[in-house]
């Protein structure tokens, strides 16, 4: 109850000078773009590796690059805003986003890319937990459910949309357009934020302290080997590299010497400490799974729609793309729910993840031979959940945290959603590979000339391809289309498995959404009265 009484207190201290959705929409800008740009660039990495005169392979730093300089600087960005200031530190972090992305845009070599996707990533990772903590302050409580929505449309649709986005730049113009449209949207959201933005009265005397070197040389450690070891595990045989090895020790040692760092030292780099507060610590285990579920999905099924369906990356990406408007939906819903003091949110978060495995179900019951009509009902209801269930856990997560505390508890739920992703990515491919190829071995033991079935089979392909290639060419091709379509059965299944699996991750969350705490509530005169 005290912590509840500090947090009604705090919210309401201070109300902002212009109309929150001004502000919500300036904050916005440009952590769409920034979160757009984690998988904007996927469908480009072709066309940036031929232009580049580099390797597929060595253009997938493009993408690790970034993930890695973001992730650092997310946890971070609580001290951070504290030692600048917030709103000087945000738009700092958006020009630098800007004009990073201006140079991703002119390199020359793929060095030249990769250093200024890093910076890039710099610059960008503050955006999101520096957004949320505005929008949180901003709106009062009986809005925050709104002021979430505002923020789930960012986070949750631009991953989404990202590849549409980036295959029509690339095939229509080129791949540096990916890069030049973050410019005139950085110009525009600097000029709203510099005149919309004003620091806090309680950031306005904050005293951060010294520079924590330490812990944030042991934050870079840990998560930058974390990283790259999940973006380059599958390519370089997981555990069976020396790399892997060398990076997986380095990330354990690295995250085990960060904890006990970080909470004995008087100002840490990333208050540790806040995890205490359980809301907090539920949401962001939920968090966490959420990004890996919403992250794994966006990358297995376009795989799934290409590989096996032999849908173009464009054609991929559009099918894709109706995500988005059920996340835009579930915004719109969850904030008019969360609005309704009659509504416990934790239900509707309950509901959400059934509503999700609902749709991960449907999923696991995909054919090949499926039209693009019948996989798009499942992807709009996977949209819709996700936003169910991310904006009321959001404002859940935050609902006991003292407004001294938010920017902390932003970046770190941010960071966790995003190691989410990171984790379900390398986790779910992984699984498609390692299954394909035990599916593959199972079904291969079938195919011999003492099995009838197929027998009968090869004799009917061969009969069908006779009269155009000749007789002993159609022998050959019949066993080779065979094969193929055993290759194709084999990661039909495997992808299918991982589907079902995830059926049976989002029904596990359910019992720990009702160990949320619900929070006061208070009228708006009672909060302001104790605050003063």
């Amino acid at each position: 109850m005290a912590a509840e009484t500090v947090s009604s207190t705090s919210f309401e201290g201070q109300k902002p000078a212009v109309n929150p959705w001004f502000i919500a929409f300036a904050v916005m800008l440009a952590t769409f773009m920034e979160v757009l740009d984690t998988s904007v660039a996927n469908v480009a990495l072709n066309h940036i590796a031929g232009n580049l005169s580099a390797s597929t392979d060595e253009a997938t730093w493009v993408l690790t690059s970034y993930l890695v300089s973001n992730a650092i600087v997310l946890p971070a960005t609580g001290w951070l805003s504290r030692f600048f200031g917030r709103k000087r530190f945000l738009i700092t972090c958006i020009v630098i986003f800007t004009i990073s992305s201006a140079l991703c845009g002119l390199a020359t070599s793929l060095g030249m890319l990769i250093v200024a996707r890093i910076i890039q990533g710099i610059g960008g990772g503050a955006l999101q937990p520096i957004a949320q903590t505005i929008l949180l302050e901003s709106f009062p409580r009986e809005k925050r459910g709104s002021a979430m929505s505002v923020y789930a449309i960012g986070v949750v649709v631009a991953p989404i949309l990202g590849p549409t986005l980036g295959g029509w730049l690339t095939d229509n113009y080129s791949w540096r357009w990916v890069f030049y449209i973050n410019i005139p949207v950085g110009i525009l959201a600097v000029i709203l934020c510099s005149i919309l933005l004003e620091d806090p009265a309680y950031l306005k005397g904050a005293r951060p302290g010294r520079i924590d070197f330490v812990g944030f040389a042991l934050l870079t450690v840990w998560i930058g080997c974390l990283q790259i070891m999940l973006d380059k595990g599958q390519d370089a045989d997981r555990l069976y590299s020396n790399l892997i090895q060398f990076l997986a020790c380095g990330a354990a040692i690295g995250f085990c010497a960060f904890i006990a760092w970080e909470l004995r030292v008087e100002h840490p780099i990333v208050n540790l400490r806040i995890l205490r507060n359980g809301n907090l610590a539920i949401g962001s285990l939920l968090l966490f799974l959420v990004g890996a579920i919403l992250y794994g999905t966006t990358a297995i099924l376009p795989l799934f729609l290409q590989n096996l369906i032999s849908y173009t990356s464009y054609s991929a990406g559009l099918v894709m793309s109706p995500r988005g408007f059920g996340a835009i939906a579930g915004s719109i819903v969850s904030a008019r729910i969360l609005a309704n003091p009659k509504i416990d949110g934790r239900v509707w978060i309950g509901g959400g993840f059934a509503i999700l495995a609902l749709s991960m179900y449907m999923f696991g019951n995909l054919t090949i031979q499926i039209a693009p009509s019948n996989i798009i009902l499942p992807i709009v209801i996977s949209g819709f959940s996700v936003t169910c269930i991310f904006v009321p856990m959001t404002t859940f997560s935050m609902a006991t945290i003292s407004r001294e505390n938010m920017g902390e508890a932003s970046g770190l739920t941010n960071l966790l959603r995003n190691l989410g992703g990171s984790v379900g990515i390398s986790a779910i491919t992984a699984l498609v590979a390692r299954g394909t190829q035990t599916r593959q071995a199972l079904l291969v033991g079938h195919l011999n000339p003492y099995n009838p079935v197929f027998n009968d089979h090869i004799a009917k392909v061969q009969s069908a391809l006779t009269p155009q290639i000749g007789s002993v060419a159609a022998h050959d091709q019949a066993y080779g289309l065979t094969y193929q379509t055993l290759q194709q059965q084999a990661a039909l299944s495997a992808y299918v498995d991982q589907f079902r699996l995830l059926v049976i991750v989002c029904l596990l969350c359910i019992p720990l959404v009702f160990l949320f705490k619900k929070p006061a509530r208070r009228p708006a005169g009672t909060d302001l009265a104790a605050a003063h």
